[in-house]
């Protein structure tokens, strides 16, 4: 048994009494790789920190589209130096948040959208795959990495939000990071869609420490509950579990060429 969590927020707060113990738990359930991404530029040393520690753990460089008013390419510049800075993300778009004020809502937006398109051609000049955040803002993702020419990089669209309108990308070298919520019994998107996805560009993820698959909603989620992931995903596309993680493993390795 082996897979590539290429996603789990291992410098988050809520980790920060335990965290050798959630990786070690994982490693000892098959989990043989761990992306952290960037998401807050606060937290970027605790995953250098983590990445020097641990063999196994990698991490990547961004801002998420919350915290678009810290972005800074400076920042980013450096950090993308370290042998262990595979990616460039989380970024992207997300209008789940988005001010009242319609004036200021505008403004968010084409934020966003600005740090978004920065973060795009700054994978492109280190050529690194991109982490993709979307959150209710399909249409303009998807324009975004077309128009910009992000398939020259490519990278893995997380916690895909099972919208058809995104499943071309997988022909201009995206991923579908598929995590807990394919667990979830309203997720019936999802369920509906997954077959759609080419099986070469489903790779897996927790999202740690949010959306905990079942049996374990409700608490902290871990790198090691990707096989409960993987045991749901394998159950739809009607594959055995162990020829799924070999699948998703080898998926991830191709495109995170550094975990190869």
């Amino acid at each position: 048994m082996s897979i590539v969590d290429t996603h789990c927020h291992l410098d988050h707060l809520q980790l920060e009494e335990d965290v050798d113990e959630v990786i070690q738990r994982a490693i000892k359930n098959g989990v043989e790789s761990f992306i952290i991404p960037g998401a807050d530029p606060k937290d970027f040393p605790k995953a250098v920190a983590l990445s020097e520690k641990y063999d196994s753990v990698y991490f990547a460089v961004g801002v998420h589209p919350y915290d678009c008013e810290d972005f800074d390419i400076g920042l980013l510049k450096e950090y993308v130096k370290h042998p262990k800075c595979i990616a460039i993300g989380e970024c992207g778009l997300d209008y789940y948040r988005l001010p009242d004020n319609e004036d200021e809502k505008l403004q968010n937006i084409e934020l966003q959208k600005e740090v978004f398109i920065k973060q795009i051609e700054f994978a492109k000049e280190v050529q690194k795959p991109l982490i993709v955040h979307i959150r209710e803002a399909t249409q303009d993702s998807r324009d975004i990495l077309m128009d910009n020419n992000a398939k020259e990089v490519g990278g893995v669209l997380h916690c895909f939000n099972a919208s058809e309108h995104l499943l071309p990308l997988s022909e201009h070298n995206f991923y579908f990071g598929i995590g807990g919520v394919v667990t979830f019994k309203n997720a019936k998107k999802l369920v509906q869609i997954l077959p759609q996805i080419p099986k070469e560009k489903i790779v897996l993820e927790t999202d740690t420490p949010y959306l905990t698959p079942h049996p374990h909603r409700g608490t902290r989620n871990e790198p090691y509950y990707t096989t409960f992931v993987a045991q749901k995903v394998a159950e739809l596309l009607d594959m055995e579990q162990e020829k799924l993680e070999e699948l998703t493993t080898n998926n991830a390795k191709r495109l995170f060429v550094e975990l190869s």
